[in-house]
């Protein structure tokens, strides 16, 4: 098809071009026509149209208008359409677009002359003529009854505002749309041409999403715009290998996910790809907008038939007396998501700090407390509390196994959000991330607690200082996390961890794309942003001691000066996505590679790569063949921590041992009585201890002064670090790459208000309805979004999906697999709060039902009866939950559930053990992907 002219007026070339052109149009052979270039120009176009999304495009205009014409299958008419087919905008394309379409350079099928002024001139008649088709309306049809729409509340959220809300919104569009920018340096607003076209809110005609992140899967390493890479389909989605690892990796195999995958099965692809934002088209007005400007929830758009009124129409009807603006509880909303003792101690307990702040600035500034602004409509809610099991890394496990470490650790993993409503939007300002290792966790993670990742968006309102100096939205931040440090203390935990560890340039934490104005703290700047909310709480006695984890573990002589433990990797925190792990797997992999290439032959040359000072430190005199690596370990983690040990903040909320580092929870502890000994604390243990050495032993050591301890009783710690709230599971918040992936895969970004908001009530949408499909299915063959129970999918390939139009054309046979229908799933039930409840309780019932039927073996409950029945026709069937048996798929769902929430080693209920086994297995393949980003 790349056929060179060299004649600019050669006749014979424009002549057959126009045949096969011609021949095209009314081809119906599509897989065996012997017509010359039948079958090379038609896949060249269709390829074109499969990744083309430019609407302008002059190239396969002809083919998307015809597609839509389709679509358009009710009789007599030809300008309405469904509403979430929503036409394609015919735009005025120019010469100088044209030139530049993929497929202008290099195909014949359509040719313009030396000076780019004129085309086809069939190709031109034609697309004047479906430019017309496509926006007149013909005389005979003007009496045709569009066909009747469903009247779907809260398609857009623009329903709930009043006129007032409205248009205070509309007004933040343009100057939302120029907040963010690109590398260059210039808004993406003002990249775009102003057509004859545009948005009739925000005035702008196109808008790009930000290019999805792409990584490759064997190093980590992100893939550069316009750079081609590998891509493979993996267990349960699509892997990336770069240029670099395809190359490296010899043979003809490359390892993706764990599995060897064959080098000419990988597809080349180009990190180019650009996507636009969507548009929806007003059913009153016929006028087009950005689905974001509208704040339009095409998830709601049930079957494409949800009729949909723009902004300015809404008005128009609302002041006309029409309609009225929906209620509220109409779309749930953040208050609406359920409350924790956690959330409900946050909120009360920022209220508070917040109306007293306001108090003293109103005093400061000599004004009332109603004259000075002040934060509202604040929402703190926690969306996920899971029970979770962290696996140490085999390395690790392998080296300290011999001091009975543990194989894994349990913990609570929770997630707490703030919303704030803004014009008339709850927006989702900031997220934390933590991991709650409690009192039945062994050592070294009983009673601490780790923060594992915090993310914000500058968007908070009001934009001021508080009397305290800083800005309001600091001071709220600090009081959501010392509020939580509180909570943590009256329930039992001794300390937390905090690595102040700043996101890479170009990397998001939590959210996905942040706001250009918003800029990435350095080091020093976090470090000292967390260092000034402990000083807070320490001033509230929340907070008893502030160190990091180098003075506490690697110091001769821990923090105080006076430890007397040894020093062993056994007593480091070991939590998930945290520095030590992954720091401490890496140095032992390389003292593995060191022994297996001869280097630590004996224990006098392991003696010898380790200085005498580095023994002393650890408390070794000698260095013995089991405690090698440990040692060795524990150097090189000391020599990378080093340098950045602020970095590693360690707090603690109840007293630390001076001599054990125990943190004390019961009896006793001693405190010294001189000035300069104000952090000295013993335990009940090491005082007995002390007071059996010799004076000149005791402390103070190597001073003639003898200090007096005196007794503290330790109150107000529980024995137990149980929480009361429920547990609350949310697949979206399951890792923070999984809301990552969410936000990335929807196009969810945060860099404007104006998509800031369209993205919060989205993600509300979601926790209000986990059952609905996390992302929307593109089809295939025409690549178009395929909307709820209006296409089919394939159980084998995770990533193959038709809609039912294209499925209707030849039944499914082009794939190799069976193809399964969609279900029809109407999210209206979940908006009612009480069902959602009563499913809930429901579900828990069950579920301790189908706990004492495994185990039960004479009961006169007939609800048990069938249950045990449900388990025996299980253990019998061997579809699983694959087939297609109901009460194989009823009681496999049952299973899933428990194994996810079941605590006990040896539980009764079948399958369980292994479910948990997969789970397991399934999360340390997660956590070797999370840590192939590297050390921070």
């Amino acid at each position: 098809m790349n056929r060179v002219v060299a004649n600019n007026n050669c006749k014979a070339v424009a002549r057959d071009d126009h045949t096969l052109y011609m021949h095209l149009k009314t081809c119906t052979n599509e897989r065996s026509c012997s017509y010359p270039r039948c079958s090379s120009a038609r896949a060249a176009v269709i390829n074109h149209l499969t990744n083309c999304k430019n609407l302008d495009c002059r190239v396969c205009i002809l083919a998307r208008i015809r597609q839509n014409k389709r679509k358009q299958s009710t009789p007599g008419l030809s300008f309405d359409v469904n509403p979430l087919e929503k036409r394609l905008k015919i735009h005025h394309v120019s010469e100088s677009d044209f030139k530049t379409s993929p497929l202008c350079a290099d195909n014949t099928l359509i040719r313009m002359s030396d000076d780019g002024s004129s085309m086809s001139m069939t190709a031109d008649k034609e697309i004047e003529q479906a430019k017309y088709e496509s926006v007149t309306l013909p005389a005979e049809n003007m009496g045709v009854a569009k066909p009747k729409m469903q009247e779907a509340k809260g398609i857009s959220f623009i329903e709930l505002f009043t006129p007032d809300q409205v248009r205070e919104h509309l007004s933040s569009l343009k100057q939302s749309v120029g907040q963010s920018k690109p590398k260059t340096g210039k808004p993406k607003a003002m990249e775009q041409s102003m057509s004859e076209y545009p948005c009739q809110l925000c005035g702008v005609a196109k808008l790009n999403f930000e290019p999805v992140p792409v990584y490759c899967a064997p190093c980590g390493a992100r893939i550069k715009r316009n750079v081609n890479y590998y891509t493979a389909q993996a267990v349960d989605s699509r892997k990336h290998i770069c240029h670099c690892c395809y190359n490296q990796t010899p043979g003809d195999r490359i390892v993706v996910d764990g599995t060897p995958c064959p080098k000419e099965k990988l597809e080349l692809q180009k990190n180019d790809k650009i996507t636009e934002e969507g548009w929806v088209q007003c059913d009153m007005c016929q006028a087009w907008q950005h689905q974001i400007c509208a704040l339009f929830n095409s998830r709601r758009n049930e079957g494409g038939q949800a009729k949909f009124i723009c902004p300015c129409c809404y008005i128009a009807q609302v002041e006309r007396g029409e309609r009225t603006p929906l209620q509220q509880s109409a779309v749930l909303g953040a208050k609406d998501l359920p409350r924790t003792s956690l959330s409900d101690h946050l909120e009360q307990r920022l209220f508070k700090k917040l109306k007293q702040e306001r108090v003293n600035r109103a005093r400061v500034q000599g004004k009332t407390y109603d004259e000075v602004p002040g934060a509202e409509c604040l929402v703190v809610r926690v969306v996920a509390s899971m029970n979770k099991k962290l696996q140490v890394k085999k390395r690790f496990f392998e080296t300290l196994k011999e001091v009975n470490y543990p194989n894994e650790f349990a913990y609570k993993s929770k997630v707490v959000l703030l919303f704030q409503k803004i014009q008339g939007v709850e927006v989702c300002l900031f997220a934390m991330m933590v991991q709650e290792f409690g009192a039945n966790c062994q050592h070294p993670n009983h009673r601490r607690v780790y923060l594992s990742y915090m993310d914000s968006v500058k968007y908070f309102q009001p934009e001021i200082r508080a009397v305290t100096g800083e800005d309001l939205r600091t001071f709220v931040f600090h009081e959501i996390l010392i509020g939580y440090l509180e909570h943590c203390k009256k329930r039992g935990f001794t300390s937390c961890y905090i690595w102040s560890c700043p996101p890479m340039k170009g990397d998001d934490y939590i959210f996905y794309c942040h706001p250009e104005m918003q800029k990435t703290p350095k080091s020093d700047r976090l470090r000292d942003w967390y260092k000034t909310m402990l000083e807070k709480a320490a001033k509230e006695n929340i907070v008893v001691e502030l160190t990091n984890l180098y003075d506490h573990f690697f110091e001769s002589g821990g923090s105080s000066g006076e430890c007397k433990v040894n020093m062993t990797a056994a007593r480091l925190p070991y939590f998930d996505g945290d520095y030590l792990p992954g720091a401490a797997e890496y140095f032992l992999n390389q003292l593995q590679q060191e022994e297996d290439g001869g280097i630590l032959l004996n224990e006098k040359t392991r003696n010898k790569l380790i200085a005498k000072r580095a023994l002393k430190e650890c408390g070794q005199a000698d260095l013995p063949g089991n405690a090698s690596k440990d040692v060795l370990l524990m150097h090189k983690l000391r020599e990378a921590i080093s340098p950045k040990k602020d970095d590693f903040i360690m707090v603690h909320l109840q007293h630390s041992c001076s001599y054990c580092s125990t943190l004390m929870t019961s009896g006793n502890f001693w405190g010294c009585c001189a000035c300069e000994c104000k952090n000295f604390w013993l335990c009940d243990k090491c005082y007995e201890a002390e007071q059996k050495l010799e004076k000149s032993d005791r402390h103070p050591v190597n001073q003639k002064d003898i200090h007096i301890l005196y007794p503290v009783e330790v109150s107000g710690v529980p024995e137990d670090t149980l929480d009361s709230d429920e547990i609350l599971e949310s697949k979206f918040f399951d890792t923070r790459l999984t809301f990552l992936g969410l936000c990335e895969g929807n196009h969810y970004q945060y860099d404007t208000l104006r998509r800031a908001k369209h993205s919060s009530l989205m993600l509300l949408y979601h926790l209000h309805n986990p059952n609905v499909p996390a992302f929307v299915p593109v089809c295939h063959f025409c690549c178009l979004n395929i909307e709820t129970g209006q296409g089919w999918h394939c159980e084998t390939c995770p990533d193959y999906n038709v809609c039912t139009a294209c499925y209707e054309k030849d039944g499914g046979s082009n794939h190799c697999h069976k193809l399964t229908q969609d279900p029809l799933i109407v999210d209206v039930d979940a908006q009612n709060k009480e069902a959602k409840q009563q499913n809930f309780t429901h579900l828990r019932e069950v579920l301790d039902l189908l706990v004492h039927a495994s185990q039960c073996k004479n009961c006169s409950d007939p609800r048990c009866g069938k249950m045990k029945s449900l388990i025996q026709h299980a253990a019998q069937s061997k579809t699983r939950n694959t087939g297609d048996c109901d009460q194989c798929k009823k009681i496999w769902y049952l299973f899933k559930h428990h194994a996810v929430s079941c605590k006990l080693s040896q539980c009764h209920v079948p399958h369980c053990r292994g479910l948990k086994e997969h789970a397991a297995k399934t999360e340390r393949m997660r956590q070797q992907a999370a840590e192939v980003s590297g050390l921070c």
